[in-house]
């Protein structure tokens, strides 16, 4: 089979633990770019965030961010793709989530709202949350969010929750889905629920994008370690699994390389894509068309 896409989640993929990118990591996507392969993010984070990893890797390609619910690259002035939760869904969202110890962030793709309730004992909730954001991307805190919301409505495409407890994550996640029918829920694990439009994931922004430049799933290659890559990594063409990844998005993959901290990236790169001729070539040879 012939790959013409690379996609990759971010934290706990590309990202080592320490939130760094490897030398070989880059070499690696410099090096199946030069193919003709098309590598683009796919990620829970803010379009500002993945855009600043994107470009210490030297990827002009577009981005599929807030877990698929806004596709853009820095070009463009309207994105490929959006989808949003209404105002009053927000609203109502953002009030009932208020009643549990936890911390609220909407997440926009020029700004963060979040409340400035501090988490005590959740400390890898901290650093997800404060981890990776540009330094022009602005922050905002308030006391209330729902009374902020009251004059200044927004209609966000993601909400990340951080829970105190992970009974109520539980909760709320029943409840939500309950209540709610313009939305869907990713738990990205005990503590920390993502709350997206109805309809919106990683793998549907994925096949927003194939469409958008001709490229079918069959041909894509994903590689990630969350709950929320087990979608792309089982309908894609290769789906690949960190060596950090859990046992169950493991038995989802096709293939499972090294973890984040032993270069798994490059190390897949290297094995699957060093035989395959670049895509010009094969364009020249008609093997593919477009």
């Amino acid at each position: 089979m012939i790959y013409r896409l690379l996609a990759l989640n971010v934290d706990g993929t590309i990202l080592q633990s320490n939130g760094r990118l490897h030398k070989s990591t880059r070499d690696a996507i410099e090096y199946v770019q030069r193919k003709g392969v098309y590598v683009t993010l796919v990620t829970s984070r803010s379009f500002p965030s993945a855009k600043k990893v994107a470009k210490a890797l030297k990827i002009n390609s577009m981005l599929v961010t807030h877990l698929g619910s806004y596709i853009s690259d820095d070009l463009r002035s309207d994105p490929v793709f959006e989808k949003r939760i209404p105002e009053d869904v927000t609203f109502q969202l953002v009030r009932f989530l208020e009643s549990f110890p936890c911390q609220i962030r909407l997440v926009h793709e020029k700004f963060s709202l979040a409340n400035k309730y501090k988490l005590n004992h959740n400390l890898l909730a901290k650093t997800v949350f404060t981890s990776g954001d540009p330094i022009f991307y602005s922050q905002q805190f308030t006391d209330s969010i729902s009374e902020t919301l009251v004059n200044e409505p927004v209609s966000p495409p993601k909400i990340e929750v951080y829970f105190e407890y992970e009974e109520d994550l539980k909760d709320a996640q029943q409840a939500v889905n309950g209540m709610f029918s313009e939305v869907s829920l990713s738990k990205l694990n005990d503590y920390r629920l993502d709350i997206m439009p109805e309809g919106v994931s990683k793998l549907n922004g994925l096949i927003q994008l194939g469409e958008h430049l001709g490229i079918q799933l069959k041909e894509m290659v994903a590689i990630g370690d969350g709950y929320d890559d087990i979608e792309m990594i089982e309908a894609c063409g290769l789906g690949v699994a960190m060596g950090n990844a859990s046992v169950e998005v493991k038995k989802a993959s096709d293939w499972v390389t090294r973890s984040n901290n032993q270069h798994g990236v490059s190390y897949m790169v290297k094995e699957h894509f060093r035989k395959q001729q670049p895509i010009e070539f094969l364009r020249k040879m008609n093997i593919i068309k477009m």
